[in-house]
């Protein structure tokens, strides 16, 4: 298994977990991770035989994390869709419909369980909530200390937009209201000390408006972007390296602090601190990656 709080998370490529020929593609895309999906993307009528192809994608060898977007706990099939994860030894559980800390609470509790029925390494499954699917989602956005398996917070825009009444999208602009809450996002995985994860880009063949999506994305602090096709992923990790300038700040902070006695030092004539190495390590990191070096 592998432990996603120390995995970059630049995509996350959805993929239907009732197409078993998708499955196989996603897991060769060169996404960082890959969320085989049990609800939006499965008719009601499909979801045992989704199940089933999911629980045998994840005994098969591979080469990405995997995360499981489960159905929503207050459905018929959120139980089943979680032991069969848990039991297959998925790296992550993708929470829709996430209404604050007391879902992930009671999500945690589910996997402890299972965990320890399965006979699996207990505390390795992480938790990727979608955390803005409902307007009444965006009033409890505190997600400190939810639980240790928390890994970041996922924006939702479109069913957001649909439960607001509005279009998440107009003359290639985020609607308002849905920019609003991305900033809250953003501000509410900060708080947790967690990575924010933006929202999917609708349409595949629009490279430039993903682009300029996941620059915004970038500029709020975001750390990847969900994706609906595999040909979104090199534009999102493309545009997810920063720029050079930001790189070679990043490589002075964590000399200059690395020698620093008192845990102090000056770069470019500007105090740092350690409240700047996790932004630094995170401008290297991403650059290495978007480099290969990683």
């Amino acid at each position: 298994m592998a432990d996603i709080h120390t995995l970059p998370l630049r995509s996350l490529l959805f993929c239907p977990g009732s197409n078993a020929d998708r499955m196989g593609k996603a897991m060769a895309s060169g996404a960082d991770a890959v969320i085989l999906d049990l609800e939006d993307s499965v008719d009601p009528a499909a979801k045992a035989e989704a199940r089933a192809l999911v629980a045998e994608a994840l005994a098969a060898p591979r080469a990405l994390p995997v995360a499981v977007r489960v159905n929503a706990a207050d459905t018929a099939w959120h139980l089943a869709d979680l032991a069969m994860a848990v039991r297959g030894g998925a790296d992550a559980i993708m929470l829709p419909k996430c209404g604050g800390r007391p879902d992930l609470a009671q999500l945690s509790d589910r996997i402890d369980a299972l965990e320890a029925g399965f006979d699996r390494p207990a505390g390795r499954i992480t938790i990727l909530p979608l955390v803005t699917e409902s307007a009444l989602a965006l009033l409890d956005m505190d997600y400190r200390a939810a639980t240790p398996r928390l890994a970041a917070l996922c924006f939702a825009g479109e069913d957001l937009a649909s439960d607001l009444g509005v279009m998440a999208r107009a003359s290639g602009q985020m609607n308002p209201l849905l920019a609003h809450a991305r900033r809250q996002v953003a501000i509410a995985a900060a708080a947790a000390g967690v990575r924010a994860i933006d929202t999917p880009f609708p349409d595949p063949r629009a490279a430039s408006g993903l682009e300029l999506e996941t620059r915004e994305a970038l500029a709020l602090g975001f750390a990847g972007k969900l994706c609906i096709h595999p040909a979104q992923i090199a534009t999102v990790h493309a545009t997810l390296r920063p720029a050079p300038e930001r790189v070679e700040w990043g490589r002075a902070v964590i000399a200059a602090l690395e020698g620093a006695a008192n845990g102090v030092a000056v770069v470019d004539g500007k105090m740092v601190d350690i409240a700047h190495l996790r932004l630094a390590h995170r401008y290297v990191q991403m650059a290495a990656l978007s480099e290969g070096t990683a």
